[in-house]
């Protein structure tokens, strides 16, 4: 923590100080003593090593509360992700991480808490190249097929974007990226702030998080974000909760506890981050 400099956040420390007490009579002494989030080293704009990304800031928010320092644990978000972060520990040592700040409703290789925000699959594309019309999935679905061929878009191997693109005939136009990569520097945002921006292709269709994050951040060019809702057969939009081991109920309830008391801070730590957020239809929320 650092160094109190007044009565005032004395004050505050010892009332936080007193929370986490208050917890642990409750709920038992087993709870963490420092705040580890399981992250990705280079995974913006959910997390990186140096503290820039909204997971760092969610956690922050919620060790703040319970008075405990962060102690981030860092590993590519690849396969096996979970085993190589919640679930490891060498014999006679502790876990390395308590909880995965980002994980989809339901998640099953974790304890998934109730879900702090739902959002959903955006078409990214440039202003100005002949999209400029499309407003919504259903416009897409109905560009004519001369104005296609014209066309490359860009959608993540086996994602709803892949999915749905192909069953609405653009299989010709699409541009397919692998999920997963061996390199740890790549980064899921390339596909807007690298190609689309530079022109390798017309348009792509991101995860919300990425797509509002990375569009804001390009300079040279004006992108017009388009939500996608989900369809019979194409689920875009999704309740994102976070995870921890399964056998601790006690902890699972704290954290559970801070997403219901910090709603607020929450959802402005997304704006702040351009993530577009969606009710339970899939409408965008103002």
């Amino acid at each position: 923590m650092t160094r109190l400099r007044s009565w005032s956040s004395g004050f505050a420390a010892s009332a936080a100080g007193t929370i986490v007490a208050g917890i642990a009579a409750v709920h038992g002494a087993d709870l963490p003593t420092v705040f580890r989030p399981c992250i990705d080293p280079s995974n913006l704009p959910f997390a990186n090593t140096q503290g820039e990304g909204l997971e760092n800031r969610i956690a922050e928010l919620f060790a703040k509360k319970l008075a405990l320092p962060v102690q981030s644990y860092a590993f590519p978000q690849r396969m096996n992700f979970i085993r190589n972060t919640l679930r490891y520990r060498l014999p006679g040592e502790d876990y390395r991480c308590d909880i995965v700040m980002s994980v989809p409703a339901g998640y099953d290789q974790a304890s998934a808490t109730i879900p702090y925000y739902r959002s959903t699959y955006m078409l990214v594309y440039p202003r100005g190249k002949g999209l400029d019309e499309v407003r919504s999935a259903a416009d897409l679905a109905s560009v004519p097929a001369a104005a296609r061929v014209k066309l490359t878009i860009a959608a993540y191997d086996r994602s709803p974007g892949a999915t749905w693109l192909a069953r609405h005939g653009w299989e010709p136009q699409v541009r397919i990226y692998p999920i997963l990569s061996p390199d740890p520097e790549q980064y899921p945002g390339e596909i807007v702030e690298r190609d689309l921006a530079q022109g390798k292709v017309d348009a792509a269709i991101v995860w919300g998080p990425i797509a509002g994050y990375f569009a804001k951040r390009v300079r040279n060019v004006e992108l017009v974000l388009v939500p996608l809702k989900s369809e019979p057969g194409v689920k875009f939009d999704y309740e994102i909760a976070m995870g921890v081991r399964y056998g601790e109920p006690e902890w699972k309830q704290t954290v559970e506890k801070l997403i219901t008391e910090n709603r607020a801070a929450i959802t402005q730590i997304l704006r702040e981050y351009n993530v577009p957020l969606v009710d339970d239809n899939g409408e965008l929320l103002p």
